[in-house]
Order: C-alpha cells, then sequence, then structure tokens
C-alpha cells in the first residue's frame, strides 16, 4: 500500500497505570531517580528506556519503539521498587516515525502552495512542516526527501499518510516523482 515508501517507527509513548500509584520520592531516595519540577525521572541501562513517573504515580516510557520492551522497563521498575507487576495497564501515546521520499523536495515551497494554515517553512530547522488534519499528524520534511512525522497514531497511518503526500507533492510540483 505505500508503494516504495518503508516507514519506521522510531519511538512509541507508552505510559503505565500501575494499581498502586507509584511514589516519585521512593523513585528518588532508592533508585537514584532524579526530580525534575514535579516529575521524577529514571533512566534503565537494561531495558534501555528513559522512564518518567508523574504526579499522579504513572509511568510514562520514552526511548522505545516497541510496546513490550516499554512493558519491560516498566516491570524493572516495579519490581525494584519491591511492588507486583500484576495489574499493570497500558496506554497508547503518539510515535516519532520517519521514512524518505527519494526524491529532492522544494521545501522553501510548501507554504505558498499548501496555505498558511496547513504548511509552512522552518528556516530554524530547514525544513517544510506539514500539518496533516486527514491523517492527524505533522510531518516535517527535508530538502534531500527525509521525513520524520510527530504524532502519529499507527504506523499504517503514516505509510497511508505518505503515499497521500507522495502524490500531493509531485501534482503541486513540489517534488518529482
Amino acid at each position: 500500500m505505500s508503494g516504495n515508501i518503508d516507514v519506521t517507527v522510531e519511538n512509541q509513548l507508552v505510559r503505565f497505570v500501575a494499581p498502586e500509584p507509584i511514589d516519585g520520592n521512593a523513585v528518588v531516595e532508592q533508585l537514584d531517580g532524579q526530580r525534575a519540577g514535579k516529575m521524577v525521572i529514571k533512566a534503565l541501562q537494561r531495558p534501555r528506556a528513559t522512564l518518567v513517573i508523574d504526579p499522579e504515580g504513572r509511568i510514562t516510557v520514552h526511548g522505545t519503539h516497541r510496546i513490550e520492551a516499554a512493558r519491560d522497563a516498566a516491570k524493572e521498575l516495579l519490581l525494584r521498587l519491591g511492588m507486583a507487576d500484576t495489574g499493570l495497564k497500558t496506554e497508547l501515546g503518539p510515535i516519532i516515525a520517519s521514512f524518505h521520499f527519494n526524491t529532492p523536495m522544494k521545501v522553501e515551497s510548501i507554504v505558498g502552495q499548501l496555505g498558511a494554515g496547513e504548511g509552512h517553512y522552518d528556516e530554524r530547522l530547514d525544513c517544510g512542516i506539514v500539518t496533516d488534519k486527514r491523517h492527524d499528524l505533522v510531518l516535517h520534511i527535508w530538502g534531500n526527501g527525509r521525513c520524520i512525522v510527530t504524532e502519529g497514531r499507527h504506523p499504517k497511518m503514516v505509510a497511508m499518510a505518505a503515499v497521500y503526500w507522495q502524490s500531493k507533492f509531485k501534482e503541486l510540483g513540489i517534488a518529482s516523482f
């Protein structure tokens, strides 16, 4: 369905809710967690992940692209705190994904072709940014055809958006596929 566009999930944001809220102070005292405002941050080496414990005692896992790896990280934290890992509920957040259009893109033209509400050029990043309301995600597109997608909900939705925008950019003359 995605033609010659291969989508790679770079990061999957996952939050876990334990039956009993995680005590951020215990993470700081027992596991050398770091306080950052109201949040507590704990970096794990195995599995490699960064865990953020919010004031409600929920665990958000960053740095993984597989849900199983994120769950393993949350379980590791619970076990190190002497808590049971049963009854852990999973809440999926957005993904960060990437793909390549395999052709140079005229990213400076995106705002002129799409309109200010849908697309703009970011000088600081040197990329075009498209807010895709159809697929409910944001594309960051560089001149070499590289694309990073934020706010995605599923890799297949990112692939559908890639095919759609590939066609749209060809039609608008922003790229030649």
